[in-house]
């Protein structure tokens, strides 16, 4: 297995990934994908959808072997959230009411 070195700073990854996204990917799966993954290609803007990050990512990797990729959840600022939601709506309703 081959491991692939990341050939961008974290903050250049970044930027080339939310660009391609908002310019080329968005408006192709946002109507009807909302919370899949999409895994972009930085390097040559290609993408796959998905519900598994892992199905995403492999699929663009069985099509560009080389690729750079960068996970974006669908309609969310986060791939992963960590912690309760519904904890924290609970509390806040015992308390501070």
């Amino acid at each position: 297995m081959t491991v692939r070195q990341p050939r961008y700073s974290k903050e250049e990854f970044a930027r080339r990934g939310d660009e391609i996204y908002e310019s080329q990917v968005r408006s192709q799966v946002e109507a009807d994908n909302h919370g899949k993954i999409v895994a972009i290609d930085i390097e040559t803007g290609a993408f796959e959808v998905d519900a598994s990050e892992i199905a995403a990512c492999d699929r663009l990797e069985a099509r560009h072997p080389e690729a750079q990729i960068w996970i974006i959840r669908i309609g969310s600022r986060y791939v992963r959230r960590f912690g309760g939601r519904m904890k924290r709506a609970l509390f806040n309703q015992q308390f501070l009411a």
